[in-house]
This record gives C-alpha cells, structure tokens and sequence, in this order.
C-alpha cells in the first residue's frame, strides 16, 4: 500500500539530538539545523568574497560586492548616512533570510522560515531594537511618532491610538507575511508533486506546474527576504528621523 504524505508534513519539526533541560525541550532539530546552514553558507560566501580583494574580482568576489552594495543602497534610500551604522544587521538579517528561503527549496531541505515562531523572533528583535534606538536618540520625544503633524486637536483622540495600534502590530505583520508566503508556496508544491503518480500518463501536467511554481517559489523567496529587510529599512528610519 503507497503511503500519502500530507502536504504539511513538511513543515513538521523534527528532534535530531533530544535534549530536555530543566523539563524544557531544548532538542537539536532540523530547523537548527538548516539556521546553522544559512549562518554558514553566508559565512563562506563573505570569507570567499573577501580573500583576495582583486582588482578584477572572482565570481565569489562579485556576489559578495553587489550583496553588500545592494543593502548598502537600500539603507541609503530608506534610512538615510545615519542608518549605515546598522548594516551588519540589516545586511545579516537580509541574508539569513534569504538563504532560509533557498534552503527550503532543495529536496529534503526544510524551510525555517515558514514557522511563525522563527519570523515572530527575527520580526520580535527588529521591533525592539528598533523601539530602542527610538528612544535612546529622542528619550520621550520619541512618543511624538504617534501624533500626526497637522492635525486639529480633535482628531488626535481618534488618530493618536490608530498610530499606537498600528506600531505595536509592526511584528505580527512583518512576521506573518513572511511565514505565510512561504508556507503557502511549498504547500502548493507539495500538493501538485502528489498529483504526478496518481494521474499516471497525463502526470506531466502536474509536473511542468510544480516546475513552474519552483521558479516561482525561487522569486517569492528573494522577494519575500527584499520585503522583509526594507520594511526593517523603514521602521528604523522612522526611529532615527520620527516624523
């Protein structure tokens, strides 16, 4: 009898080294696993790049450079000079996720990223440290973000809390968008892959839409990670230069 996977079971994590600590489950698992690749694929990808510094630069080099010019332009446009004192962050954060995203699409790879847990974290870390900077630059200032310049006094009462709701909301929103657009992709990957044996002769159809969907998904993925750090980009500069 052939077995049939559910299209979710992707997603399903699972412990590779058990380890409870104190009764929490602090177990090595395939979703460690894949962040321990990302980290180190952009480790090897910034060391390569960074070797020899020729003139004329080597293949390794020239990823390397356009990475770093491509995050570098992004935080010019959207934060401003002030911002390039958090590239190493927005530059690792851009990178993690977008190797996250391309592990994911390798067969028997996982994809971190499509667990709310992982993206709430990251999306957590942003909206703290963004909250941070905010208030260290402009102590209570800071707070005049939620107060729309130009508006009659009255309206304040309605627009003040729509401003508050909609800044704390900030990670909810940063982090579904991203687990959602993954998790929907390779669901749908999953499902037409099931479609290619059971329709026998004519499951060629299914095929060429899941290779489709793969160069698809390959698109998603780089934009998803683009969508994830400018977003950053405009968070912090609505930290550095309030209104």
């Amino acid at each position: 009898m052939a077995i049939e996977l559910h299209p979710l079971e992707q997603f399903k994590i699972e412990p590779w080294i058990p380890l409870h600590i104190g009764g929490i489950d602090a177990s090595f698992t395939n979703s460690a696993l894949f962040m321990i690749a990302s980290v180190i694929v952009a480790s090897c990808l910034i060391i390569l790049g960074a070797r020899k510094r020729a003139l004329v630069p080597s293949r390794w080099q020239s990823v390397a450079e356009i990475s770093y010019e491509f995050i570098a332009g992004m935080i010019d446009e959207n934060v401003g000079h002030e911002g390039r004192e958090y590239f190493s962050f927005i530059f690792t954060l851009f990178i993690f996720i977008l190797l996250g995203n391309l592990l994911g699409l390798i067969p028997y790879g996982f994809t971190f990223t499509s667990h709310i847990i992982v993206t709430f974290a990251m999306a957590g870390v942003v909206f703290i440290g963004v909250t941070i900077i905010g208030l260290a630059r402009h102590g209570f200032h800071f707070l005049s973000l939620f107060v729309p310049h130009g508006v009659p006094p009255v309206l304040l009462l309605l627009l003040v809390p729509i401003e508050v709701l909609s800044y704390f909301i900030r990670p909810f929103t940063l982090s579904i968008r991203l687990f959602a657009n993954m998790m929907a992709g390779h669901t749908m990957l999953a499902i037409f892959a099931g479609f290619v044996v059971g329709m026998g002769i004519f499951g060629f159809i299914p095929l060429g839409v899941d290779v489709l969907l793969i160069f698809l998904e390959l698109l998603v993925a780089a934009l998803q990670a683009y969508v994830f750090t400018i977003l950053t980009c405009l968070y912090l500069r609505d930290a550095i230069h309030l209104h």
